[in-house]
This record gives C-alpha cells, sequence and structure tokens, in this order.
C-alpha cells in the first residue's frame, strides 16, 4: 500500500485518521505532533533546565530523544536524565545500562538513584516482606519521591516523563471508575506550580504507544522492551485491555478520552484548587498530612519486618 500524502510505499496505517503513511510522512507527523504538545504545555523558557525521567523503556527513550533533539540545539537550555534503580534482578541492570549508554552517546548528564539509596528497601525487598500487597502500590509512589528528590538536587525546572496517549487515557478511565474526582484534578501536564515539586511535561501525550514504539524503529533507538515482573499484578493492566479492545472496534476512542478530559479539566481544577502543601516531618517532601504517602509506606514495611505474620 502507498502512502496517502506520496507515491512512497507506507509503513504505517493511522487507523484514527484512515491515512496510510510512508516513513518521512509518518516521522513528520510524529515530531509536529510533540512539538505542538510541548508548545501547549509551556514550559520550555530561555535558560530552562530540564530533566527526563529516563528507565530506558521505550516511551521514555524516545521522549529523551526527541527532547535532546530539541535542546542540544540551544545553548540556553540544558538536558539532564534521571534513571530511577528500583532493585528488580533481572530486570532493571539491563535497562540501567541502555539507559547510560543513551546519555553517553549523546553527552546528556545521567543521575541514578535507587530505592535502597533513598528509601532504605529495594523492590524485590518490598515484594519479599510485603506480597499480599500489589507491587505497584509501592513502586510508583516511592518512583515519584526519588524523580522529585533528584529534579530539585540538580536544580530542574521541570521534568520530562515518557507517558503516552494509552497511559493517559488509562488513567482518565481508572480514576473516573474509582471516583476520584479530585486525582483527576492534579492528573499532568501540571499548570500549577507548587512549593517542593517539580512541575511535569509529558512531550509523547497525544501519541499512541504504537506509534512511540515505530518511531523507536525507525530511528534506530536501542530501546529495553522486557516487561516488568511485577506488573502482572497491576490492576492498570485492566484498564489497558479495555482500551485496546474499545480502540479496535472504534478508532479514535483513545483520543476522545484524551480530548474530553482537557476540556473538563479547567472546570476540575476550580472545584479541586491547588492544596497547601507542608513538609512531611519525617523526610521534608511536599504533603497534605503530616507524613507523605512514602513515609507511610516505609513505616508499614518497617513494621512488617519487625512483625511478620
Amino acid at each position: 500500500m502507498d502512502c496517502s500524502k506520496c507515491s512512497k510505499p507506507a509503513v504505517t496505517f493511522i487507523r484514527y485518521s484512515g491515512n496510510h503513511l510512508c516513513e518521512e510522512h509518518f516521522l513528520d507527523f510524529f515530531n509536529r505532533r510533540v512539538k505542538k504538545e510541548i508548545r501547549r504545555q509551556g514550559k520550555f523558557k530561555p535558560g530552562s533546565k530540564v530533566a527526563i525521567a529516563l528507565s530506558g523503556g521505550k516511551d521514555s527513550t524516545v521522549a529523551a530523544w526527541v527532547l535532546n533533539e530539541l535542546i542540544s540545539r540551544r545553548r540556553d537550555m540544558e538536558l539532564h536524565a534521571i534513571t530511577v534503580d528500583e532493585g528488580i534482578e533481572g530486570y532493571r541492570p539491563e535497562s540501567l545500562k541502555m539507559a547510560r549508554d543513551f546519555c553517553e552517546e549523546r553527552e546528556i548528564p545521567h543521575h541514578v538513584v535507587s530505592f535502597k539509596e533513598m528509601i532504605g528497601w529495594t523492590m524485590d525487598e518490598i515484594a519479599g516482606v510485603d506480597p499480599e500487597t500489589i507491587p505497584c502500590t509501592y513502586c510508583g509512589v516511592f518512583r515519584r519521591q526519588c524523580l522529585n528528590r533528584e529534579a530539585k538536587e540538580i536544580g530542574a525546572d521541570c521534568l520530562a516523563t515518557g507517558l503516552n496517549l494509552d497511559d493517559t487515557a488509562q488513567s482518565v478511565l481508572m480514576n473516573f471508575a474509582r471516583g476520584d474526582i479530585e486525582k483527576l484534578a492534579r492528573m499532568g501536564p501540571h499548570t500549577r506550580v507548587q512549593k517542593g515539586l517539580i512541575p511535569r511535561i509529558q512531550p509523547l501525550r497525544v501519541i499512541p504507544e504504537k506509534e512511540t514504539y515505530l518511531f523507536s524503529m525507525l530511528r534506530n533507538i536501542e530501546v529495553h522492551n522486557a516487561e516488568c515482573p511485577y506488573s502482572e499484578r497491576a490492576f492498570r493492566g485492566k484498564f489497558r485491555d479495555i482500551l485496546y479492545d474499545l480502540e479496535k472496534h472504534s478508532p479514535g476512542t483513545k483520543h476522545g478520552i484524551l480530548s474530553t478530559y482537557d476540556s473538563l479539566q479547567p472546570a476540575l481544577q476550580q472545584v479541586f484548587p491547588a492544596a497547601n502543601l507542608k513538609e512531611c516531618k519525617r523526610c521534608g517532601e511536599p504533603t497534605l498530612s503530616d507524613h507523605c504517602k512514602a513515609c507511610v509506606l516505609i513505616e508499614r514495611l518497617e513494621g512488617l519486618k519487625v512483625n511478620p505474620s
């Protein structure tokens, strides 16, 4: 099948637009949307220091590749990469190496922070001490704290993540299903900067996961494709399957969910204005309560270690 815009052979079919695209037109289609989204989020200002959460997987690596292409041409901006080592044997070491190699090849300052160093536990140790709890409950909270603390340490003005369209649509559905409207109002990208929290940006927010993967292949970007061994128990997987089925039968569903959410977000933020955060009494990180969620979980782990069931 030829490209819908020229006579070259197509490399993909974009079902939600009905277009077959060759390599050149697909890459142009991809880049234009990412640049437009970055401009819309409005965090790229002269003199900015941008951090990217780089796991070594396809989404974060593609996001880092795109940001590096944009920032490396400017002398007034810096790009730093932060990799979190959760301590998952057989999974994280390989992706950590890929993230390190990616940064070395492009001379991007690379910062590695580990759960063991910052939290006092590896993810494997956590899973062993509390096997009844879904590991992602711990991992998500600890990863966010590690990234925020390291981004503050290097003086970053914003923190980019590799969240794609699929991730965002899943999060919207999950929060609706749980009735957690306040969390919906707080979803990134962040327009409200709160003291102690580095605002997030999401360059791939409008890009489907499948297109991110194709971009990495066409650009010969080496990525880590293994799946986290703890992800099988994640609640998010159920919504991923639901969205896959909806998109299969009604192309454009994920874009529709994102568009609807973006229309609702200003109203949600009026109902749930930015909270007045205070410092956690244990670690000093921003929190609504006396202790942040990370410290509450650490205390739980310490209790389980002392009093195993």
